[in-house]
């Protein structure tokens, strides 16, 4: 299931120059029993089947390197991943993530084992597979030289704490649509203005949760103002057409 993650794009890349090293694990590599069973039925009677403590144990004590390592637990239950999460795995040297399955991992897992409990969003994934994939994306991006130019990354979506502000490229009109024509005035200061009046009312149309924890300068606040009062933009700032 990681073989199209790992064999092409940033992560790829990364993982040919020496940047990351991914090693993926079988969990009944680490099962006993002729048939190297790695999960059974819950206790209580619920329908199912539960991963077992043992093999999870075994597989995380072998491959673990030190006690700083991060232990991720991937479950619908968890923290929700986000940048300054993944910020913190980055310091930690060593991610092991557990990929769920089934109705879920024994709890002690969880209790005694795991140091995180992270979750990819508000759904239910038939495995953490897909999970861990997102993570090793998201936290290699920010792994130092993975990303080319690192002020890209600094100024993605998230980073900053704000959408991002709309891009454009060439044609300079397409089927009538225009590129603003702010973006052609020379003036950068002006510019930047934009760009940040714009990824303000971005955030602020769809994830208004994100201003609360968004560090704002009195320029930024003064816009956001324009905004709610309903003066975000003007006809000569925003897409137009012929």
């Amino acid at each position: 299931m990681f073989g199209s993650l790992f064999a092409g794009g940033v992560v790829g890349k990364a993982l040919q120059k020496g940047l990351l090293e991914v090693k993926i694990h079988d969990l009944r590599d680490f099962a006993a029993g002729k048939h190297r069973q790695v999960d059974d039925r819950p206790f209580g009677g619920k329908q199912g089947m539960v991963l077992k403590p043992e093999p999870i144990f075994a597989a995380v004590e072998a491959v673990k390197i030190d006690n700083a390592a991060a232990v991720v637990l991937l479950s619908p239950q968890g923290r929700r991943l986000n940048t300054r999460l993944a910020e913190e795995l980055v310091m930690c040297g060593q991610l092991i993530l557990i990929c769920g399955r089934y109705e879920g991992v024994d709890e002690r897992v969880n209790e005694h084992l795991a140091t995180h409990e992270i979750s990819v969003g508000d759904y239910v994934l038939t495995g953490g597979e897909a999970a861990a994939m997102v993570v090793v994306d998201v936290v290699s991006r920010i792994v130092p030289d993975v990303v080319g130019r690192m002020e890209s990354v600094e100024q993605e979506s998230f980073i900053r704490g704000l959408f991002d502000h709309p891009q454009y490229t060439r044609p300079r009109s397409f089927r009538g649509m225009k590129v603003p024509e702010i973006l052609f005035s020379g003036d950068h200061e002006k510019i930047e203005q934009w760009r940040r009046k714009k990824a303000l009312a971005k955030t602020a149309a769809a994830r208004p949760d994100l201003l609360k924890g968004c560090r704002l300068s009195p320029e930024d606040k003064r816009l956001l103002e324009e905004i709610q009062s309903g003066k975000e933009g003007t006809t000569d700032e925003c897409d137009g057409y012929d």
